[in-house]
Protein backbone atom coordinates (compact mmCIF):
# COMPACT_ATOMS: atom_id res chain seq x y z
CA UNK A 1 0.00 0.00 0.00
CA UNK A 2 2.83 2.47 1.04
CA UNK A 3 5.16 1.28 -1.63
CA UNK A 4 7.14 4.24 -3.45
CA UNK A 5 5.34 6.69 -0.83
CA UNK A 6 7.03 9.82 0.00
CA UNK A 7 5.59 11.80 3.24
CA UNK A 8 5.98 15.37 3.83
CA UNK A 9 8.85 15.09 6.10
CA UNK A 10 10.74 13.12 3.56
CA UNK A 11 10.46 15.85 0.53
CA UNK A 12 11.38 18.38 3.44
CA UNK A 13 14.81 16.21 3.95
CA UNK A 14 15.43 15.24 0.26
CA UNK A 15 15.04 18.97 -0.65
CA UNK A 16 17.16 20.64 1.75
CA UNK A 17 21.20 21.02 1.92
CA UNK A 18 22.42 17.71 1.40
CA UNK A 19 23.80 16.26 4.54
CA UNK A 20 24.93 11.88 4.71
CA UNK A 21 27.66 9.69 6.46
CA UNK A 22 29.98 7.43 4.33
CA UNK A 23 31.51 4.82 6.01
CA UNK A 24 34.83 4.29 4.71
CA UNK A 25 36.46 1.38 4.07
CA UNK A 26 39.88 1.69 2.80
CA UNK A 27 41.23 -2.55 3.45
CA UNK A 28 37.60 -3.38 2.19
CA UNK A 29 37.10 -6.50 4.23
CA UNK A 30 40.59 -7.27 4.62
CA UNK A 31 41.67 -8.05 8.43
CA UNK A 32 43.65 -10.02 10.95
CA UNK A 33 40.75 -11.35 12.55
CA UNK A 34 38.38 -14.39 11.99
CA UNK A 35 35.59 -13.48 14.30
CA UNK A 36 32.89 -16.12 13.76
CA UNK A 37 30.33 -13.74 13.42
CA UNK A 38 31.70 -11.05 11.02
CA UNK A 39 29.44 -10.61 7.95
CA UNK A 40 32.14 -8.43 6.59
CA UNK A 41 34.87 -10.93 5.91
CA UNK A 42 32.72 -12.84 2.94
CA UNK A 43 32.82 -9.32 0.76
CA UNK A 44 35.99 -10.58 -0.27
CA UNK A 45 33.85 -12.92 -3.04
CA UNK A 46 32.44 -9.85 -4.69
CA UNK A 47 35.94 -8.27 -5.42
CA UNK A 48 37.33 -12.08 -6.44
CA UNK A 49 38.61 -12.64 -3.37
CA UNK A 50 41.82 -10.48 -3.84
CA UNK A 51 43.41 -8.42 -1.03
CA UNK A 52 41.80 -5.13 -0.97
CA UNK A 53 43.70 -2.02 -0.47
CA UNK A 54 42.41 1.57 -1.45
CA UNK A 55 45.40 3.59 -3.99
CA UNK A 56 46.28 6.73 -2.47
CA UNK A 57 44.35 8.37 -6.03
CA UNK A 58 41.01 6.57 -4.96
CA UNK A 59 41.50 8.02 -0.94
CA UNK A 60 42.10 11.50 -2.71
CA UNK A 61 38.85 11.02 -4.96
CA UNK A 62 37.42 10.08 -2.21
CA UNK A 63 38.30 12.89 0.48
CA UNK A 64 37.89 15.50 -2.17
CA UNK A 65 34.24 14.21 -3.20
CA UNK A 66 32.75 13.24 0.25
CA UNK A 67 33.90 16.79 1.86
CA UNK A 68 31.90 18.69 -2.06
CA UNK A 69 28.60 16.58 -1.88
CA UNK A 70 27.98 17.83 1.70
CA UNK A 71 26.15 20.72 1.58
CA UNK A 72 26.80 21.31 5.31
CA UNK A 73 29.32 22.86 7.31
CA UNK A 74 30.97 20.00 9.27
CA UNK A 75 32.02 16.14 7.80
CA UNK A 76 32.86 13.19 9.79
CA UNK A 77 34.87 10.63 8.17
CA UNK A 78 34.10 7.36 9.07
CA UNK A 79 37.34 4.76 8.78
CA UNK A 80 36.20 1.07 9.45
CA UNK A 81 36.94 -2.61 7.77
CA UNK A 82 37.69 -5.12 8.25
CA UNK A 83 40.31 -3.75 9.95
CA UNK A 84 41.28 0.00 9.09
CA UNK A 85 44.60 -0.48 11.04
CA UNK A 86 46.20 -2.77 8.61
CA UNK A 87 46.61 0.25 5.80
CA UNK A 88 49.63 1.72 8.40
CA UNK A 89 49.90 5.15 9.37
CA UNK A 90 51.05 6.58 6.40
CA UNK A 91 48.05 6.05 4.53
CA UNK A 92 46.13 7.94 7.48
CA UNK A 93 48.71 11.03 7.35
CA UNK A 94 47.90 11.24 3.90
CA UNK A 95 44.47 11.60 3.92
CA UNK A 96 44.59 14.35 6.45
CA UNK A 97 46.50 16.07 3.55
CA UNK A 98 43.35 15.22 1.53
CA UNK A 99 40.81 16.67 3.67
CA UNK A 100 43.14 19.73 4.59
CA UNK A 101 43.82 20.45 1.00
CA UNK A 102 39.82 20.12 0.19
CA UNK A 103 38.38 21.40 3.21
CA UNK A 104 37.42 24.46 1.88
CA UNK A 105 36.40 26.01 5.24
CA UNK A 106 34.51 23.15 6.78
CA UNK A 107 35.30 21.48 10.07
CA UNK A 108 36.52 17.77 10.03
CA UNK A 109 36.01 15.02 12.07
CA UNK A 110 37.63 11.57 12.27
CA UNK A 111 36.59 8.73 13.65
CA UNK A 112 37.85 4.94 13.40
CA UNK A 113 37.01 1.57 14.21
CA UNK A 114 38.82 -0.81 14.99
CA UNK A 115 39.96 -4.30 16.85
CA UNK A 116 42.34 -3.05 18.84
CA UNK A 117 45.02 -5.83 18.52
CA UNK A 118 47.28 -3.56 16.13
CA UNK A 119 47.45 -0.30 18.05
CA UNK A 120 50.61 0.92 19.28
CA UNK A 121 51.99 3.69 21.56
CA UNK A 122 52.66 5.27 18.12
CA UNK A 123 49.21 4.92 16.67
CA UNK A 124 47.64 6.20 19.65
CA UNK A 125 49.83 9.09 20.05
CA UNK A 126 48.45 9.90 15.88
CA UNK A 127 44.96 9.78 16.70
CA UNK A 128 45.32 11.47 20.20
CA UNK A 129 47.20 14.43 17.97
CA UNK A 130 44.91 14.52 15.45
CA UNK A 131 41.38 14.50 17.29
CA UNK A 132 40.35 10.55 16.13
CA UNK A 133 37.33 8.97 17.98
CA UNK A 134 38.28 5.74 18.33
CA UNK A 135 35.94 3.06 18.52
CA UNK A 136 37.02 -0.08 19.87
CA UNK A 137 35.32 -3.55 19.77
CA UNK A 138 35.27 -5.44 22.02
CA UNK A 139 32.62 -7.87 23.70
CA UNK A 140 33.45 -7.84 27.15
CA UNK A 141 35.19 -10.19 29.94
CA UNK A 142 37.51 -12.60 28.59
CA UNK A 143 35.58 -15.93 28.18
CA UNK A 144 32.74 -13.86 26.28
CA UNK A 145 34.95 -11.87 23.79
CA UNK A 146 37.10 -14.56 22.48
CA UNK A 147 34.62 -16.90 22.17
CA UNK A 148 33.96 -14.93 18.89
CA UNK A 149 36.48 -13.21 18.50
CA UNK A 150 39.86 -14.83 17.50
CA UNK A 151 42.79 -14.43 14.67
CA UNK A 152 43.61 -16.04 11.86
CA UNK A 153 45.40 -18.75 13.63
CA UNK A 154 42.40 -19.32 15.80
CA UNK A 155 43.89 -17.83 19.20
CA UNK A 156 42.30 -15.65 21.25
CA UNK A 157 42.78 -12.02 21.00
CA UNK A 158 41.00 -10.32 24.43
CA UNK A 159 44.70 -9.51 26.19
CA UNK A 160 45.86 -7.93 23.00
CA UNK A 161 42.47 -5.70 22.76
CA UNK A 162 43.04 -4.76 26.33
CA UNK A 163 47.26 -3.72 25.34
CA UNK A 164 45.48 -1.59 22.67
CA UNK A 165 42.99 0.16 24.83
CA UNK A 166 45.95 0.95 27.67
CA UNK A 167 48.03 2.26 25.04
CA UNK A 168 44.99 5.07 23.89
CA UNK A 169 44.34 5.74 27.47
CA UNK A 170 48.60 6.56 27.88
CA UNK A 171 48.18 9.32 24.65
CA UNK A 172 44.68 10.17 26.01
CA UNK A 173 43.11 9.93 23.12
CA UNK A 174 39.46 9.38 23.39
CA UNK A 175 37.36 6.10 22.86
CA UNK A 176 34.05 3.89 22.85
CA UNK A 177 33.29 0.71 22.86
CA UNK A 178 31.41 -1.73 20.43
CA UNK A 179 30.36 -5.06 21.76
CA UNK A 180 28.00 -7.43 19.97
CA UNK A 181 25.54 -9.02 22.11
CA UNK A 182 25.38 -12.85 20.54
CA UNK A 183 24.96 -16.19 22.11
CA UNK A 184 27.59 -15.66 24.44
CA UNK A 185 26.40 -13.01 26.03
CA UNK A 186 22.94 -14.03 26.86
CA UNK A 187 22.37 -13.44 30.95
CA UNK A 188 25.10 -12.06 31.40
CA UNK A 189 24.33 -7.74 30.34
CA UNK A 190 25.03 -6.34 33.69
CA UNK A 191 28.36 -8.27 33.88
CA UNK A 192 29.06 -7.25 30.25
CA UNK A 193 28.70 -3.15 31.41
CA UNK A 194 30.51 -3.42 34.71
CA UNK A 195 33.42 -4.40 32.92
CA UNK A 196 33.12 -1.99 30.07
CA UNK A 197 32.93 0.67 32.65
CA UNK A 198 35.92 -1.24 34.60
CA UNK A 199 38.49 -0.60 31.33
CA UNK A 200 36.94 3.67 30.73
CA UNK A 201 34.64 2.86 28.59
CA UNK A 202 31.88 5.83 28.74
CA UNK A 203 30.12 5.35 26.26
CA UNK A 204 28.93 2.14 24.66
CA UNK A 205 26.95 0.53 21.75
CA UNK A 206 25.36 -2.69 21.57
CA UNK A 207 25.12 -4.50 18.32
CA UNK A 208 22.85 -7.64 18.58
CA UNK A 209 24.14 -10.59 16.18
CA UNK A 210 21.54 -12.16 14.22
CA UNK A 211 23.45 -13.58 11.44
CA UNK A 212 22.40 -15.89 8.11
CA UNK A 213 25.06 -18.27 7.18
CA UNK A 214 25.35 -21.27 4.35
CA UNK A 215 27.22 -23.71 4.58
CA UNK A 216 29.59 -25.11 2.08
CA UNK A 217 29.22 -27.76 0.12
CA UNK A 218 32.03 -30.79 -0.54
CA UNK A 219 33.03 -32.15 -4.34
CA UNK A 220 30.55 -35.30 -2.38
CA UNK A 221 27.76 -32.70 -2.43
CA UNK A 222 27.67 -32.90 1.60
CA UNK A 223 27.92 -30.22 3.40
CA UNK A 224 30.41 -29.38 5.75
CA UNK A 225 29.57 -28.04 9.06
CA UNK A 226 32.93 -28.13 10.39
CA UNK A 227 33.69 -25.59 7.97
CA UNK A 228 33.65 -21.96 8.53
CA UNK A 229 30.11 -20.86 6.68
CA UNK A 230 29.48 -18.34 4.39
CA UNK A 231 27.29 -15.13 6.21
CA UNK A 232 24.46 -14.27 3.87
CA UNK A 233 21.32 -12.37 2.83
CA UNK A 234 18.27 -14.06 4.48
CA UNK A 235 16.68 -14.51 1.20
CA UNK A 236 19.27 -16.84 0.19
CA UNK A 237 18.64 -20.39 -0.51
CA UNK A 238 19.80 -22.74 2.02
CA UNK A 239 20.29 -20.01 4.52
CA UNK A 240 20.12 -20.71 8.70
CA UNK A 241 20.53 -18.92 11.66
CA UNK A 242 23.95 -18.75 12.74
CA UNK A 243 24.39 -20.48 15.74
CA UNK A 244 25.66 -17.72 17.25
CA UNK A 245 23.09 -14.83 17.16
CA UNK A 246 21.54 -14.03 20.43
CA UNK A 247 17.48 -14.94 20.90
CA UNK A 248 15.27 -12.07 20.71
CA UNK A 249 14.25 -12.44 24.45
CA UNK A 250 17.60 -13.05 25.52
CA UNK A 251 18.35 -9.40 23.77
CA UNK A 252 15.86 -7.82 25.45
CA UNK A 253 16.91 -9.35 28.61
CA UNK A 254 20.05 -8.09 28.09
CA UNK A 255 19.64 -4.32 27.72
CA UNK A 256 16.97 -4.73 30.77
CA UNK A 257 19.92 -5.76 33.12
CA UNK A 258 21.80 -2.80 31.63
CA UNK A 259 19.75 -0.42 31.69
CA UNK A 260 18.61 -1.43 35.42
CA UNK A 261 22.40 -1.09 36.79
CA UNK A 262 22.49 2.37 34.62
CA UNK A 263 19.30 4.19 35.39
CA UNK A 264 20.28 3.96 40.06
CA UNK A 265 23.67 5.53 39.55
CA UNK A 266 24.69 6.42 35.93
CA UNK A 267 22.74 8.39 33.89
CA UNK A 268 24.76 11.50 32.55
CA UNK A 269 27.97 9.85 33.37
CA UNK A 270 27.79 6.83 31.15
CA UNK A 271 26.15 6.62 27.72
CA UNK A 272 24.69 3.68 25.65
CA UNK A 273 23.46 3.65 22.38
CA UNK A 274 20.07 2.28 22.96
CA UNK A 275 19.20 4.35 25.88
CA UNK A 276 20.15 7.72 24.26
CA UNK A 277 17.77 6.56 20.95
CA UNK A 278 15.51 5.73 23.60
CA UNK A 279 14.66 8.77 25.42
CA UNK A 280 15.15 10.77 22.28
CA UNK A 281 12.32 8.82 20.83
CA UNK A 282 10.13 9.23 24.00
CA UNK A 283 10.67 12.98 23.69
CA UNK A 284 9.98 13.14 19.91
CA UNK A 285 13.60 13.75 18.66
CA UNK A 286 15.56 12.18 16.73
CA UNK A 287 17.46 8.77 17.64
CA UNK A 288 20.68 9.71 16.48
CA UNK A 289 20.85 6.46 15.10
CA UNK A 290 19.75 5.09 11.51
CA UNK A 291 18.61 1.62 13.69
CA UNK A 292 15.70 4.03 14.91
CA UNK A 293 14.83 6.00 12.60
CA UNK A 294 11.98 5.87 10.57
CA UNK A 295 13.40 5.70 7.17
CA UNK A 296 17.70 4.98 6.15
CA UNK A 297 19.72 5.90 3.67
CA UNK A 298 21.86 8.46 4.97
CA UNK A 299 24.79 6.55 5.95
CA UNK A 300 26.28 4.51 2.92
CA UNK A 301 30.13 2.96 2.28
CA UNK A 302 32.84 3.42 -0.13
CA UNK A 303 34.35 0.06 -0.86
CA UNK A 304 38.10 -0.03 -1.31
CA UNK A 305 37.83 0.04 -5.53
CA UNK A 306 35.31 3.08 -5.11
CA UNK A 307 31.92 1.47 -5.24
CA UNK A 308 29.17 2.77 -3.32
CA UNK A 309 26.51 1.02 -1.28
CA UNK A 310 23.28 2.36 0.46
CA UNK A 311 24.43 0.44 3.31
CA UNK A 312 27.38 -1.84 5.75
CA UNK A 313 24.58 -4.65 5.98
CA UNK A 314 23.65 -4.70 2.44
CA UNK A 315 27.25 -4.71 0.56
CA UNK A 316 25.61 -7.17 -2.08
CA UNK A 317 26.00 -6.50 -5.93
CA UNK A 318 22.26 -6.08 -6.41
CA UNK A 319 22.24 -2.76 -3.91
CA UNK A 320 25.61 -1.14 -5.52
CA UNK A 321 24.90 2.34 -6.18
CA UNK A 322 27.73 3.29 -8.86
CA UNK A 323 31.18 3.80 -8.25
CA UNK A 324 33.09 7.08 -7.52
CA UNK A 325 35.61 7.07 -10.89
CA UNK A 326 32.21 7.45 -12.96
CA UNK A 327 29.92 8.72 -10.85
CA UNK A 328 29.50 11.56 -8.49
CA UNK A 329 28.72 10.59 -4.34
CA UNK A 330 26.37 13.19 -4.76
CA UNK A 331 24.25 11.63 -7.54
CA UNK A 332 24.22 8.81 -6.18
CA UNK A 333 23.19 9.68 -2.31
CA UNK A 334 20.32 11.02 -4.24
CA UNK A 335 19.67 8.43 -7.11
CA UNK A 336 16.05 7.07 -7.58
CA UNK A 337 17.61 3.24 -6.13
CA UNK A 338 19.37 5.12 -2.45
CA UNK A 339 15.82 6.89 -1.74
CA UNK A 340 13.83 4.19 -2.42
CA UNK A 341 16.67 2.13 -0.02
CA UNK A 342 15.89 4.58 2.57
CA UNK A 343 11.77 4.85 2.60
CA UNK A 344 11.68 1.58 2.23
CA UNK A 345 12.26 0.71 5.70
CA UNK A 346 9.07 2.51 6.36
CA UNK A 347 6.88 1.52 3.82
CA UNK A 348 8.27 -2.03 3.52
CA UNK A 349 6.70 -2.69 7.57
CA UNK A 350 3.94 -5.09 8.23
CA UNK A 351 0.75 -3.81 9.96
CA UNK A 352 1.47 -5.25 12.57
CA UNK A 353 4.07 -2.85 13.32
CA UNK A 354 1.95 0.12 12.53
CA UNK A 355 0.17 -1.19 15.11
CA UNK A 356 2.40 -1.85 17.88
CA UNK A 357 2.35 0.48 20.69
CA UNK A 358 6.82 0.70 20.73
CA UNK A 359 6.63 1.60 16.60
CA UNK A 360 7.39 5.48 17.71
CA UNK A 361 10.43 4.22 19.74
CA UNK A 362 11.72 1.50 17.47
CA UNK A 363 10.31 2.42 13.83
CA UNK A 364 10.86 -1.54 13.03
CA UNK A 365 14.99 -1.07 14.20
CA UNK A 366 17.15 -2.58 11.50
CA UNK A 367 15.85 -4.07 7.57
CA UNK A 368 18.14 -6.40 8.26
CA UNK A 369 16.69 -8.43 10.87
CA UNK A 370 13.18 -8.02 9.51
CA UNK A 371 12.97 -11.55 7.78
CA UNK A 372 10.45 -12.96 10.10
CA UNK A 373 6.49 -13.51 9.36
CA UNK A 374 4.16 -11.91 11.26
CA UNK A 375 0.85 -14.06 12.28
CA UNK A 376 -0.64 -13.15 9.58
CA UNK A 377 1.87 -14.26 7.24
CA UNK A 378 3.01 -10.92 6.18
CA UNK A 379 6.51 -10.14 5.54
CA UNK A 380 9.44 -8.62 6.94
CA UNK A 381 9.00 -8.36 11.18
CA UNK A 382 12.29 -7.65 12.89
CA UNK A 383 13.42 -10.79 14.57
CA UNK A 384 14.06 -9.03 17.84
CA UNK A 385 10.55 -7.97 18.22
CA UNK A 386 9.94 -9.74 21.36
CA UNK A 387 13.07 -8.58 22.76
CA UNK A 388 12.86 -5.17 21.85
CA UNK A 389 8.71 -4.82 23.16
CA UNK A 390 10.15 -6.13 26.59
CA UNK A 391 12.92 -3.55 27.01
CA UNK A 392 10.44 -1.06 26.04
CA UNK A 393 8.02 -1.59 28.25
CA UNK A 394 10.63 -1.76 31.12
CA UNK A 395 11.96 1.31 30.56
CA UNK A 396 8.85 3.16 30.03
CA UNK A 397 7.89 4.34 33.70
CA UNK A 398 12.00 6.01 33.77
CA UNK A 399 12.00 7.18 30.32
CA UNK A 400 8.44 9.25 31.07
CA UNK A 401 10.13 10.30 34.36
CA UNK A 402 13.32 11.48 32.27
CA UNK A 403 10.70 13.08 29.91
CA UNK A 404 9.34 14.82 32.78
CA UNK A 405 12.73 15.92 33.97
CA UNK A 406 13.46 17.69 30.67
CA UNK A 407 10.30 19.48 30.14
CA UNK A 408 11.35 21.24 33.10
CA UNK A 409 14.87 21.70 31.86
CA UNK A 410 16.44 19.42 34.48
CA UNK A 411 19.07 16.85 34.07
CA UNK A 412 17.87 13.38 33.25
CA UNK A 413 20.08 12.50 35.93
CA UNK A 414 17.15 13.39 38.47
CA UNK A 415 15.80 9.81 37.55
CA UNK A 416 18.48 8.26 40.05
CA UNK A 417 16.90 8.81 43.56
CA UNK A 418 13.27 7.85 41.72
CA UNK A 419 14.25 4.74 39.99
CA UNK A 420 16.57 3.65 43.22
CA UNK A 421 13.41 3.42 45.43
CA UNK A 422 11.31 2.04 42.86
CA UNK A 423 14.00 -1.00 42.20
CA UNK A 424 14.77 -0.68 45.88
CA UNK A 425 18.36 -0.07 45.98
Amino acid sequence: MYSDTLTLQDAVRLSGPLAFNIMIKPAGSLCNLDCNYCYYLDKSEIYGGKEPRMSLDMLERVVRDYIQANEVPEVTFNWHGGEPLVLGLDFYRKALEFEREYADGKVIHNTIQTNGTLLTDEWADFLAANGFLTGISIDGPQDIHDKYRRDKGGAPTFSKVLRGIRALQRAGAPFNTMSTVNKASEGRGREVYRFLKSIGSRYMQFMPVVEHVKYPVGADGKVRKTARPFIVDPSTEGAVIARWSVSDVAFGKFLCDIFDDWVVGDVGQYFVNQFDATLARWCGQMPGTCVFGETCGGNAIIEHNGDLYPCDHFVYPRYRLGNVLTDSIKGMMTSDAQVKFGIDKRNALPAKCRRCEWFFACNGECPKHRFNRTESGETGLNALCAGYSLFYRHVSPYMEKMKELLKEKQSPAGVIPWARMRLGR
